[in-house]
């Protein structure tokens, strides 16, 4: 029987929870818990509001250990690791999902992306209808028809429609658009002098990235602004653009075998409930977590 699975991206949830909750948020014995407090406030909520059979949280622990620094060093090499006071809370967040009962998925090669990404390709050719919660849009990449995107904070929904209103590609497109236009976010370079109107433009000629190489010389011809020097740019930057769209691009060989019921919601073992919140101290978010577990 087909399931509506909801696949949560952990790390955006975390670190909003980490900025915004106040730092006066610590244990009974003074450590800090204020991201461990969000966190655990939004997937409570989410769980009383939409009560969900079936999810999953995939996290990140491969910041600098993915597959992709394998391929391109400087892949995130900019961004600054945790700060110990938010370091020290992840553990939390990983126990207060699998107490919740909540399959979790974590691993040193893959980011959350394509763990998210594994699944989805897993479930959705089983029929399985997929919500990606998340704040990342390169994860529109995956939506499909029965694959869309929630950003929670905001309640924002993204089918293929909404994605090619956002971005100016199709959902297909997306890692194309990536390979012209880069992320600086993840430090992914794409083409120097091309930016985001350009490549969904060349995108709304061309279905893709290969499309578009195999035929530079129509690309002066396009009514886009500064055609005329569009190709030679491309043709000198041929393979940074093919690397950042690999760089781009979710993988979903990992989790290898994707079985729906077990991302069932589980119930948890009292014994472990219970010594978590009171390590934690939560008091009524304690009460909420302890009543959804049980």
């Amino acid at each position: 029987m087909p399931q509506t699975v909801y696949l949560i991206d952990a790390s955006p949830y975390i670190f909003r929870a980490y900025f915004s909750v106040s730092e006066d948020v610590t244990t009974p014995d003074g450590r800090p818990a204020n991201a461990a407090y969000g966190f655990g406030g939004f997937l409570v909520k989410l769980l009383e509001e939409v009560a969900p059979s079936h999810l999953a949280l995939a996290f990140d622990r491969s910041l600098n250990s993915s597959f992709r620094n394998e391929i391109y060093p400087p892949y995130k090499a900019q961004r600054e690791l945790p700060p110990k006071e938010l370091e020290d809370q992840l553990g939390w967040c990983h126990a207060l999902g699998e107490v919740l009962g909540i399959a979790c998925y974590v691993d040193e090669r893959y980011e959350a992306d394509d763990l998210i990404g594994g699944l989805v390709a897993g479930l959705e050719p089983q029929g399985h209808e997929v919500v990606i919660i998340t704040s990342d849009k390169d994860l529109a990449q995956l939506v499909g028809p029965r694959v869309s995107l929630w950003d929670y904070a905001r309640d924002e929904r993204f089918g293929p429609a909404e994605v090619e209103a956002k971005f100016g590609v199709r959902p297909e497109q997306i890692t194309d658009y990536l390979g012209l236009a880069g992320d600086s976010v993840d430090n992914i370079p794409g083409v120097r002098g091309v930016g985001k109107k350009t490549a969904a433009a060349l995108l709304q000629a061309f279905p893709d990235l290969d499309a578009i190489y195999a035929d530079l010389g129509a690309v002066a011809r396009l009514p886009i602004r500064g055609a005329k020097t569009l190709a030679p740019k491309l043709e000198a930057q041929r393979e940074a653009a093919f690397l950042s769209r690999r760089l781009a691009t979710v993988a979903t060989d990992k989790p290898a075998a994707v079985e729906v019921e077990g991302l069932r919601r589980r119930r948890a073992e009292p014994q472990r409930v219970e010594p978590l919140i009171a390590e934690l101290g939560f008091d009524r978010l304690g009460e909420r977590i302890g009543r959804l577990a049980g």
